[in-house]
């Protein structure tokens, strides 16, 4: 009987787990749709794509992996090998960002490299040390251009630690210092509410300011979402991603006509690939 009663126990449990899966809402932002993106598959040299810039032919992507200090030049339309530039030795890096004029690129513990003489044989870095206390990890960089700065988003930052915040570091591109104070913090529960979902933690994965509607569209690989908040960090509008679609949601750059790319590392046996989706005004 008690194996019965167990049974039945599980079954249940089961059909709710599904329920709660095939319950969840999910949408897209105005001017996308995420059930329709051109999808570009990515050679075996970059399974581990993570932080990833439109240049400006929007042709080529540059982008980086999470394993060596190289920056990748991605031709999407063309099958051969990928042009890169070692700028220094391997390492766990996460993104990339540009102001149009230099390129920094950002290591998990929030050390910033400035890249200099990309698309030469000199390429190097100069590596700016991140000065916050306690253990951090980073996956985040963005160029803000109103405040001149890099942005970068804990991913999991002790300063967190059940405080139900995400916190934002800048780094001034005009004195090539980091700020003293946070840039901002992004509440946490107003991203609960807006999917109807309990979070611990908001681990950002990759972020870009959108080129027409000056907010910023921030990807969270480990809570499958896309969150957009203002410049100050305030939460605007929260999707859940579709596991199908968003295998690992590690990168995000736009075209500046408003087209959005999402970068996927390889996952659960599927190649890794970049998505585009058309920006409809």
């Amino acid at each position: 009987m008690r194996i019965r009663y167990f049974v039945i126990f599980l079954l249940l449990l089961s059909c709710n787990q599904f329920k709660n899966r095939q319950d969840k809402n999910f949408t897209s932002p105005k001017g996308y749709d995420f059930r329709e993106s051109s999808r570009f598959y990515v050679r075996q040299s970059m399974q581990e794509i993570s932080g990833i810039v439109l240049a400006p032919d929007e042709q080529h992507i540059l982008a980086i992996n999470d394993e060596q200090g190289r920056v990748f030049s991605l031709d999407i339309t063309a099958n051969k090998p990928y042009t890169s530039w070692k700028f220094d030795k391997s390492g766990d890096y996460e993104d990339i960002a540009t102001n149009g004029k230099d390129w920094m690129v950002l290591k998990s513990n929030g050390h910033l490299y400035e890249v200099t003489g990309l698309y030469s044989d000199s390429t190097d870095a100069i590596s700016y040390k991140f000065t916050g206390g306690g253990k951090q990890e980073f996956e985040t960089l963005y160029f803000d251009s109103a405040r001149n700065s890099m942005v970068m988003i804990c991913k999991n930052c002790e300063v967190d630690k059940g405080s139900g915040k995400t916190t934002a570091y800048g780094f001034n591109m005009g004195s090539m210092e980091f700020d003293e104070k946070p840039v901002y913090q992004i509440n946490i529960e107003d991203i609960a509410k807006l999917t109807d979902t309990k979070i611990a933690q908001f681990k950002p994965s990759a972020a870009a300011i959108h080129p027409i509607e000056k907010r910023l569209y921030i990807v969270a690989a480990v809570n499958r979402m896309l969150v957009i908040t203002d410049l100050n960090g305030k939460v605007l509008e929260a999707h859940n991603l579709k596991h199908s679609i968003f295998r690992q949601p590690e990168g995000i750059t736009f075209a500046p006509n408003g087209d959005m790319y999402i970068s996927n590392e390889a996952a659960d046996e599927a190649q890794a690939n970049i998505l585009k989706f058309k920006y409809h005004h």
